[in-house]
């Protein structure tokens, strides 16, 4: 496969803006789509805000941050896929609204046009079967932050071909990133393992056992993690940490990814972390 110029990044979130800022600074010409107009602005102001660190941090040139934003337009619905010779899907982790997406994307993508959902826990074969050609549905999980994270888990679903994973693993490398090929299981590598951690802090917190402070020291000084696992699903979203331990209680049946109550009563009450200025931090 020749390489891949333009791309189409559904989703203008945190995730789906880092996603489109990876590809235009990589000289992809990139359209960012959303549902909304305003959706699309904040996409763009969320890039513009990340490219102007970058400067300020001397990691690119003011001209590179220009050209980076030059390359970026923005789109409302999925009709502004056409043309694009990858579609990247950064959505809400609900596997129905996914195949929703996917299956109008299908109506307006090439036919060679390679397919890839960010998902960080659905399955991409069953995501893969809301599309005609489900050789060239693959999964490429970034990591957030998108421009500063090296990783991308790249999945391979039960029919994508040899042809979609190759260029998938090239392009990877092309934007300065480290794929790293996985297999199809619920949470895949990275979330079948952070996660469950992450619920257990919160299980450690709702029994008593320390504070939240405590709990993310002993974590960060221990253990060497960078952020405290409480902090950190505060960065993730703890509505985001919920949707996926649901995905592992129900996908591999067994108790012990059971969502912590404490996790889902958080999430009752609107307290998501960052993105709401209230998780288990203010």
């Amino acid at each position: 496969m020749s390489r891949i110029e333009r791309v189409s990044v559904i989703g203008a979130g945190t995730m789906g803006a880092g996603i489109a800022q990876v590809f235009a600074h990589a000289g992809c010409a990139v359209k960012l789509i959303d549902v909304k107009e305003d959706l699309v602005k904040r996409g763009v102001a969320t890039i513009d805000t990340s490219l102007e660190r970058m400067v300020k941090k001397e990691l690119i040139t003011p001209a590179q941050k220009k050209d980076t934003l030059g390359r970026v337009r923005t789109d409302i619905g999925l009709d502004g896929t056409t043309g694009s010779e990858l579609v990247v899907e950064a959505i809400n982790e609900n596997a129905d609204l996914k195949k929703r997406v996917w299956k109008e994307v299908a109506a307006h993508a090439g036919e060679q046009a390679i397919l890839a959902s960010n998902t960080s826990s659905i399955s991409i074969t069953e995501l893969a079967s809301a599309v005609p050609s489900p050789r060239r549905f693959i999964g490429m999980h970034f990591m957030n932050p998108v421009p500063v994270m090296k990783l991308v888990e790249v999945i391979r679903g039960l029919e994508t071909d040899d042809a979609t994973t190759a260029a998938t693993l090239e392009l990877c490398r092309a934007m300065g990133k480290t794929p790293v090929e996985v297999n199809d299981y619920p949470g895949f590598v990275s979330n079948r393992i952070l996660m469950p951690m992450i619920n257990e802090a919160v299980y450690c917190l709702m029994e008593g056992v320390a504070t939240k402070e405590a709990i993310d020291e002993v974590m960060k000084l221990g253990m060497a993690h960078p952020m405290g696992p409480l902090a950190l699903a505060d960065l993730i979203g703890l509505d985001v940490c919920l949707s996926i331990m649901e995905v592992l209680h129900r996908e591999l049946g067994d108790s012990k990814y059971r969502p912590c109550p404490l996790l889902k009563k958080m999430v009752a009450a609107g307290r998501l972390g960052r993105k709401s200025v209230r998780g288990f931090y203010e």
